[in-house]
């Protein structure tokens, strides 16, 4: 939900209840004040009826509401003593709408020649019901006009105000760390949005420095290990060329050259790892993934052969990614890699694509890994200490710069990697 739609959806609510609350306390205001200018008319009628009934005798033998809206009847001193002139709300028939209806009525009682009489007064009031009904549709309506109008002032009047903030958003939704544009810094008479400006173009701007000087560090370090490696590996075949070496001393020499190969390997996956991470593989095109698997396990041939590993390739339909060359054949040949180095003697390596992705499948330890940590780096299980830890990290990284769903599994005594291109 957008920014503006997800406030107004505040304000509807709000306004809603207030106006509710409104309604109420008008309605009962408004009853209010009607009955006390109902109040106030049968008070005046009852002065001008008594003053009427002093000039004219007759008056006092009206003794119902057929002839007026009044009606006088005789009673006793001691009924007049007790009597307080009362207000009270009843219905009598109306001929004309031939119903009841809601009447207001007036009980008093006054002194005329010695003899006590009592008042009633009735005036026609408005029906509750028709008054709640008429509020309620004029409620209503106004509401209906209330947000009617909130609506078209977000439309019009409030997306102008956020312009500023709407264009520095779709900056940042482009903004790319190895593709870096200046802000182009939008000065409005609104102070945040300034402040909000300045803000994040000089965190960008040290996000851009700090990238830099990482990927530099990055690129010096790895080139400045490799020379002293390889040197140091040359120096040492050199000397275990020499015949002059005990079997102890070459193994120990052995080892050294061991290690430092595993460590030129791990050099060289952790500056791969920094380039896919930091995104400097730009090139894009359509990899035709089932040539690349076919390709890749004539490549693997002879290492599967040495270990008299079974290869097994089915190829269904055509499948087809798009993404970077070189990440693709190297994800892909981790992946052959992992299958062979984890495999045992005489095992087997199921590969299936299909158009949508591909799995492969490899016998090797009979029992599951740890599917929450294999893809991270460094994990090793314990059958290969020579190993980086850093292929199926790698394998992820890729996965996840170009959007592939790759999940592991073990069932039927082999180890599957599933994969959703």
């Amino acid at each position: 939900m957008k920014l503006l739609n997800y406030t107004s959806s505040y304000f509807i609510g709000l306004l809603l209840i207030i106006i509710s609350v409104w309604a109420i306390i008008f309605y009962f205001v408004m009853l209010d004040e009607i009955y006390d200018s109902i109040d106030d008319g049968l008070q005046n009628s009852k002065i001008l009826i008594i003053q009427k009934a002093a000039n004219d005798s007759t008056v006092l033998y009206q003794s119902s509401f057929q002839e007026g809206n009044y009606a006088i009847r005789k009673i006793s001193p001691n009924e007049a003593i007790t009597h307080d002139d009362t207000y009270q709300d009843t219905t009598l028939y109306m001929f004309n709408e031939e119903d009841y209806e809601p009447v207001r009525m007036l009980r008093s009682v006054f002194l005329l020649d010695q003899q006590y009489y009592e008042l009633s007064i009735i005036t026609s009031m408005v029906e509750e019901d028709d008054l709640i009904e008429d509020l309620l549709y004029a409620i209503l309506w106004l509401y209906l006009g209330l947000v009617a109008s909130m609506i078209v002032l977000n439309n019009l009047l409030l997306q102008r105000i956020w312009q500023p903030f709407y264009k520095l958003l779709r900056y940042l939704e482009r903004f790319q760390l190895d593709r870096p544009e200046s802000v182009r810094i939008q000065k409005t008479q609104v102070e945040e949005f300034n402040i909000l400006n300045d803000t994040i173009s000089k965190l960008l701007q040290s996000n851009i420095n700090v990238y830099n000087q990482q990927k530099q560090f990055i690129e010096n370090a790895s080139h400045e290990l490799q020379t002293p490696l390889a040197i140091s590996l040359n120096k040492l075949e050199l000397i275990i060329g020499k015949n002059d070496l005990t079997e102890t001393q070459l193994t120990g020499l052995m080892t050294v050259i061991n290690n430092l190969e595993r460590l030129t390997r791990m050099n060289k996956s952790l500056l791969l790892l920094s380039k896919i991470e930091n995104r400097q593989f730009q090139d894009v095109e359509k990899v035709s993934v089932d040539k690349l698997v076919k390709n890749l396990c004539d490549d693997f041939k002879d290492q599967a052969d040495f270990r008299e590993i079974e290869f097994s390739l089915q190829i269904i339909s055509p499948c087809e990614k798009h993404m970077n060359p070189e990440l693709a054949r190297i994800m892909i040949s981790n992946l052959f890699k992992n299958a062979i180095v984890h495999n045992t003697r005489g095992g087997l390596i199921s590969i299936n694509v299909n158009y949508d992705g591909f799995s492969i499948s490899n016998t090797g330890i009979e029992e599951p890994l740890d599917s929450g940590q294999i893809f991270e780096r460094f994990y090793k299980n314990n059958t290969r200490v020579h190993s980086t830890g850093l292929g199926m990290a790698i394998v992820k990284s890729i996965a996840s710069l170009y959007d592939i769903t790759i999940q592991y599994s073990y069932r039927q005594q082999q180890h599957h990697f599933n994969m959703r291109l």
